[in-house]
């Protein structure tokens, strides 16, 4: 099964199924003498897990990370770095109803048509259960950016759209993430996405939602152009997250409305730095960084494991309807956020590295 791994020079490889024993992944290409130990990848990790709200999935997964192989004395040594999360909240038997049945909207009938076979326990290998392993190579790669560049990289993401609710952005409040579930920057936003998605929920439905992620204090430089360009590579990092359908940068699609005067990004001098007066390129130009803060979206759709019965077909070619039990979110999006994270975080430490090596 080909396209497990991403990156180049920072470059990782998943393993594992959502009811399998374990879920995993190998990192190559870290610098040696990096400080890393489990404790540094653990709260990324407690961030994204299952359980934490009435508004997430009801699996019980502690996401307890082990690292296997690539660090010893407490620093990376240069070779692969393999670590480990055991799943241990596993419930298949929620799953037997649709053995042979393709849930709509799921990836069942697609992974059939390519294997001839699928796991169908909680989507196996097609399962959000995967993204845990990308938050876990997520925090390895925020810690080759620390070591790296002086002052380190902020790398925050927060969802500003619940089903047709967004928020404010003047209510734009770093400090709120905290304060809910949601990972939301709007107070007020989140009050009602509280009540919006308790109905959703409690109708056995679900809802989908966009989320913002962003990248301060990188240096001008990363990227290479012409397909290699830093904003290719993370819209094809967030666009592999499960159930993302769309992905932006900067001002995005809503620049096709401006005019050019508006969309250029305009400069002056600030001592012997460069200061652009706007950030509608959402820090990158020709594929290459400028400096800027990075800003990019992603939007996601409703999560397809509903209550509600729907048409679809079995693999022995008879019409059924299919209503999906099991535990799920009602809306994807929220642990989406530091997924999103994760993802900008090991396309940068790649493109990071690809400029060392050009510079060196």
């Amino acid at each position: 099964m080909a396209g497990n791994a991403f990156g180049t020079l920072f470059r990782f490889t998943t393993f594992g199924e959502s009811h399998g024993p374990a879920i995993g992944c190998v990192i190559d290409g870290v610098p040696p003498r990096i400080p890393l130990a489990e404790s540094h990848i653990q709260p990324w990790l407690d961030k994204r897990k299952p359980g934490q709200s009435r508004f997430t999935t009801q699996r019980r997964e502690a996401d307890q990370v082990k690292i296997l192989s690539g660090v010893f004395e407490g620093q990376t040594t240069g070779t692969p770095i393999a670590l480990v999360i055991e799943n241990t909240d596993q419930r298949s038997k929620d799953y037997s109803d649709i053995a042979d049945s393709f849930r709509p909207g799921h990836a069942d009938y697609a992974y059939q048509a390519k294997y001839g076979i699928r796991d169908y326990r909680g989507g196996g290998r097609a399962s959000a259960r995967e993204t845990a392993t990308r938050v876990a190579a997520g925090a390895v790669a925020r810690r080759v950016l620390d070591t790296l560049l002086p002052g380190g990289v902020t790398i925050r993401g927060a969802l500003v759209q619940m089903g047709p609710h967004k928020i404010d952005r003047g209510n734009w409040d770093w400090a709120e993430l905290a304060n809910n579930p949601f990972w939301c920057p709007d107070a007020t936003a989140a009050r009602l996405w509280e009540t919006y998605l308790d109905e959703v929920r409690k109708a056995g439905s679900s809802t989908g939602g966009v989320v913002e992620v962003v990248a301060d204090n990188l240096p001008a430089g990363l990227g290479d152009p012409v397909y290699d360009k830093l904003d290719a590579d993370i819209a094809k990092a967030l666009m592999s997250i499960n159930a993302v359908k769309g992905v932006e940068i900067g001002e995005g699609f809503a620049a096709a409305a401006l005019s050019g005067e508006e969309n250029a990004d305009e400069m002056r001098m600030n001592g012997d730095r460069v200061r652009f007066l706007s950030n509608r390129a959402g820090g990158i130009l020709g594929g290459i960084s400028t400096g800027q803060p990075i800003i990019a979206r992603m939007a996601l759709k409703p999560t397809s494991s509903i209550l509600t019965p729907r048409r679809s077909v079995d693999r022995h070619g008879h019409d059924v309807e299919v209503s999906t039990k099991g535990r799920h979110d009602p809306c994807v999006a929220i642990r989406g956020v530091p997924v999103a994270e994760a993802m900008l975080a090991v396309t940068l430490a790649d493109h990071l590295l690809r400029q060392r090596a050009l510079t060196y």
